[in-house]
């Protein structure tokens, strides 16, 4: 399993943009799908994107489609999570989990990050 820290979160204007990195360690980074999912109040939580150990990305959610882009850098064990034109709707927690090889459902994703609390204001 991974430890993962995710960081970048933070208050940002409609129409702004935020990148959110996903830090692992403890075990081989490069072997694991990196999922970021988001959970905000009252709402269950989603998925956004996902990048494989092939470098592949999955969109889970249409809201999100030519606005986010994932990417990874294996040498510096991080995941990256690029938002533009940022909506109030995606005010959520960004979480990141990390499953074996392949992007699939929620429940395949075993490690997971503390959050990081992204605000995008009225």
């Amino acid at each position: 399993q991974l430890q993962l820290v995710e960081s970048g979160g933070g208050l940002v204007q409609p129409g702004g943009s935020l990148r959110l990195s996903c830090t692992a360690s403890g075990s081989t980074f490069a072997a694991y799908a990196i999922g970021w999912f988001r959970q905000a109040p009252g709402k269950e939580r989603e998925g956004v994107l996902c990048i494989n150990n092939s470098g592949g990305s999955t969109n889970y959610a249409d809201s999100v489609k030519g606005r986010f882009t994932i990417s990874r850098d294996n040498a510096k064990k991080t995941v990256y999570l690029q938002m533009n034109s940022l909506k109030s709707e995606d005010t959520a927690v960004y979480y990141c989990g990390a499953a074996l090889v392949l992007c699939g459902q929620a429940s395949s994703f075993r490690s997971w990050g503390q959050g990081t609390q992204v605000i995008v204001s009225s």
